[in-house]
């Protein structure tokens, strides 16, 4: 990876349309041949983007005109600068030498991985909640391997249930330390397998009773039943069977969160990582920054540049369908005059009457770094219904939703092909994308979408990469 010596690289940030130059210092690397860097790319002062007025034919370059404010022009439009957006900005600037300006909404890069650190303890804080890199594509390893090393960590959950901690997901130890005996693996799946003979999956009309068919009452009550009625403020009995297809359970003492081949966080931190994704000359970032505030001149200015789209594709089309469903996340963020306050990184609470689903305590998730011993920093987690004000995170995707979400799709394939505007992202296709399914699906649309149209003159066409984010 990138040689260890620190280089101070400089991005243009534009705020509340003031442009600015930001600088900051790139992540060290070890020397790696799978992802070489481009360290020129992080050195030197940001050049001016061209101005759209150019010169007629015929004139010298002695002549001189009146100022006139002008509009800068661009090769590519990129709204949002989550991963999919980043991602497809650096590589059109990389790959292809095009100028890319990316209008971010809030006072910070990075959606809703951005992370900072916390004022009194230096701990770093997770501030949309806490996000955790994994991934069995290499190719997306390879990919983010080029911005950041990553930690051995490895996630591991805890789910409290009557003042017990117990292994998750379930698995043997879960199951041995529940029941109150040990199983082996044959014998805990015959003991799940005479628990669930209760209902039939096919008889199963309420999630209540599906994941009863799966898992047994005993483990549907304790783990299953409170932390879905707070997840979903519905009791499990009043929603579709369909939300569920299968509740794992893992017959083997790995407790490990993931079962993906690549694992680990950011060593110098998500903003770090995501500001070297933006570090190129080519790109320009614009904070507090509405898109259909500005979108107009800009596409007047550049009339042929497209557009990516990553924001909440309803609001693209000032909801004339209807609003999509989707749940939200209130956060309390406490610090603590304790060295540790629950010996892990995240604890889930499945009992109904503890109101937050779960809490996480960010210093585990860096147990190399030098935080403070007797402070830490804790966040509590609250699962509602997003209002029309709140941050989208999760889809609640219920069958009215997948019939709006049908004709938007039938407006976002109009608007390809009449106005050069993809939709990507989370927001913008309306469903869940962990982070490395965000980047392999960026990966995916400039390689088949961006790079034909912007390099060859190829016509835009709808992305559809439902394989290209797996793993």
């Amino acid at each position: 990876m990138i040689d260890g010596t620190a280089v101070i690289s400089e991005i243009r940030v534009a705020i509340s349309n003031r442009e600015a130059i930001a600088t900051f210092p790139p992540t060290d690397h070890r020397s790696d041949p799978v992802a070489q860097p481009r360290a020129a790319h992080w050195r030197g002062k940001v050049a001016a983007p061209p101005k759209c007025h150019r010169r007629q034919s015929g004139q010298t370059r002695s002549v001189r005109y009146p100022r006139q404010p002008m509009t800068p022009c661009y090769d590519l439009f990129v709204v949002g600068s989550g991963f999919f957006g980043l991602t497809i900005a650096e590589r059109v600037a990389t790959q292809l030498g095009k100028r890319v300006l990316v209008v971010e909404k809030r006072p910070h890069i990075g959606g809703n991985a951005y992370s900072e650190p916390e004022p009194q303890t230096g701990i770093e804080v997770h501030k949309y909640g806490a996000h955790l890199f994994h991934t069995s594509n290499k190719r997306v390893w390879d990919y983010v391997r080029q911005f950041t090393d990553f930690t051995g960590y490895q996630h591991r959950v805890f789910a409290m249930h009557n003042g017990q901690a117990y292994q998750f997901p379930m698995g043997l130890g879960l199951v041995c330390q529940f029941f109150g005996k040990y199983y082996s693996p044959d014998e805990a799946r015959r003991l799940i397998k005479e628990q669930a003979a209760e209902i039939k999956p096919e008889e199963a009309q309420n999630l209540e009773e599906k994941a009863i068919s799966l898992i047994g009452r005993p483990l549907y009550e304790a783990f299953v039943k409170g932390y879905t009625a707070k997840q979903w403020q519905t009791d499990p009995k009043e929603l579709p069977a369909s939300n569920i297809t299968r509740l794992p359970v893992r017959y083997t003492f790995d407790n490990r969160y993931f079962n993906d081949t690549y694992e680990g966080l950011p060593v110098d931190g998500y903003t770090a990582w995501l500001k070297n994704m933006a570090a190129d000359e080519r790109i320009e970032v614009r904070l507090n920054t509405d898109w259909f505030d500005v979108r107009d001149e800009l596409r007047a200015a550049s009339p042929d540049a497209p557009v990516v789209y990553t924001g909440p594709l309803d609001r693209y089309f000032d909801y004339a369908e209807g609003r999509l469903g989707w749940r939200t996340l209130d956060f309390e963020v406490e610090v603590l005059d304790t060295g540790d306050f629950q010996g892990t990184a995240v604890m889930n609470y499945n009992d109904l009457d503890v109101p937050y689903t779960r809490i996480h305590e960010f210093r585990h998730f860096h147990p190399e770094r030098n935080y403070p011993t007797d402070k830490t920093v804790i966040m509590r987690e609250y699962s509602r219904f997003a209002g029309n004000d709140d941050e989208p995170y999760y889809p609640i995707n219920t069958e009215a939703d997948r019939a709006l979400l049908a004709a938007y799709r039938a407006r976002a394939k109009a608007e390809t092909a009449s106005s050069k505007v993809l939709f990507g992202g989370r927001l913008g296709t309306y469903q869940y994308l962990d982070m490395h399914m965000a980047i392999a699906s960026a990966l995916n649309m400039f390689d088949n979408v961006l790079a034909p149209h912007l390099r060859d003159g190829k016509a835009l066409v709808e992305n559809n990469d439902k394989e290209s984010i797996r793993g």
